[in-house]
């Protein structure tokens, strides 16, 4: 039985307490999305300040890292990036979110320390939100629904209290996988000794003892520029992947395929095909691993064993939605031939937010292709 969210414990830049809206005010869902009035949402006047002062400092740590900072600080920063930014990719969102693969303890816990140092809130959180963003995108219940704006999918929907919709559908969506997970447990319970700790204490402790850098140029560059890249590049998953690119699987959603995003993001930018196969753990059906690290990760966690039932769409699948809903912009695989050109449709449509949603059917899990699968032996750890 999934919790009550009115009574879940501020854990990270949503501020949970200013961003949820109380019980008092929840409102029967409304399925039609209207647009948003001048006035209309409540801002939270901490959180503006707060991103505020993280851009400028920002801006600042990148003109330092052009100026005065060492290379090595700079090299520290983006590897941070990297490393934050796949315990978003691989972990809150294909491992958690979608439970498009299965993975060992040592790689969970991997993950979730990869996960704080991004600082997004706590995994439970983010998957929750990313859930009801699936099954009701683009509607009121979608937390940050691009038919509000650009602004809105990247930013804006941090900065006001969330709409009544959202807290009343997402009690709809099951969250007993996460409950279950002692990784996810851990981290929800000690985040906010964690989240300061990983995210911000130690980026700016190792320039200057390792390597002699000064505290403003580790705060500023390795620490404050870092976070910000890494959340606005998650952002843009939510603004520009919904509002450019081409849709050869579904032209009638907003979600699109997006190389920029997808480069940026660690390989999560194919966003048309992600939408309509949300439990494919490569979120993406052509492009190769140069832009999609996420993938390649996962792959080289599955080359030692960390990483396992890794689910993907099987051709036949694709090729029957590409028929019918895409744009005509897809571009087949030279090895598809002309074999899926005349063929039947069974392919799902609809909103799922992943592998277990109790409306997938069960012929989507029976065509889909399994890699790395494990035997009857194996358990979750």
């Amino acid at each position: 039985m999934a919790p009550n969210l009115s009574a879940t414990a501020p854990t990270g830049v949503l501020f949970e307490d200013d961003s949820l809206t109380s019980q008092q005010e929840i409102m029967p869902p409304k399925e039609a999305t209207k647009p948003l009035r001048k006035g209309s949402k409540k801002i939270v006047w901490r959180n503006v300040l707060l991103f505020i002062y993280l851009h400028i400092a920002a801006f600042y740590g990148a003109w330092l890292a052009l100026t005065s900072a060492k290379l090595l600080t700079s090299l520290f920063a983006y590897v941070l990036y990297v490393m934050g930014g796949l315990g978003i990719t691989a972990g809150a969102h294909r491992l958690w979110a979608h439970k498009s693969y299965k993975a060992k303890w040592p790689l969970r816990v991997l993950l979730m320390l990869f996960n704080t140092l991004a600082f997004q809130n706590s995994i439970w959180e983010w998957s929750r939100d990313h859930r009801v963003h699936h099954k009701f995108s683009e509607t009121d219940a979608d937390p940050h629904n691009a038919k509000n704006g650009f602004f809105f999918a990247h930013v804006g929907w941090l900065l006001v209290k969330k709409h009544p919709d959202v807290i009343a559908k997402g009690k709809q969506i099951s969250l007993d996988d996460l409950e279950k997970d002692k990784v996810v447990a851990f981290q929800r319970k000690y985040y906010l000794i964690l989240m300061p700790i990983v995210c911000f204490i130690i980026p700016t402790m190792i320039p200057v003892y390792l390597w002699g850098e000064t505290w403003s140029n580790a705060w500023y560059v390795a620490t404050l520029f870092r976070y910000c890249w890494t959340l606005n590049i998650t952002w843009l998953v939510n603004s520009a992947a919904h509002f450019y690119g081409a849709k050869p699987y579904d032209k009638s959603i907003n979600p699109a395929e997006n190389l920029m995003v997808a480069v940026g993001a660690l390989g999560e930018g194919w966003h048309n095909y992600h939408h309509v196969f949300p439990w494919d753990y490569k979120t993406a059906e052509l492009g190769n691993y140069g832009t999609n690290w996420t993938t390649l990760f996962i792959d080289m966690m599955a080359k030692i064993g960390w990483a396992y039932d890794m689910k993907t769409v099987s051709p036949k699948v694709i090729m029957q939605r590409v028929n019918r809903t895409g744009d005509g912009t897809h571009i087949m695989p030279s090895q598809y031939g002309k074999l899926f050109e005349h063929m039947g449709d069974h392919s799902h449509e609809g909103d799922l937010w992943g592998w277990g949603d109790k409306d997938m059917k069960e012929e989507d899990k029976e065509t889909a292709m399994v890699i790395n699968k494990s035997s009857d032996s194996d358990k979750d750890d």
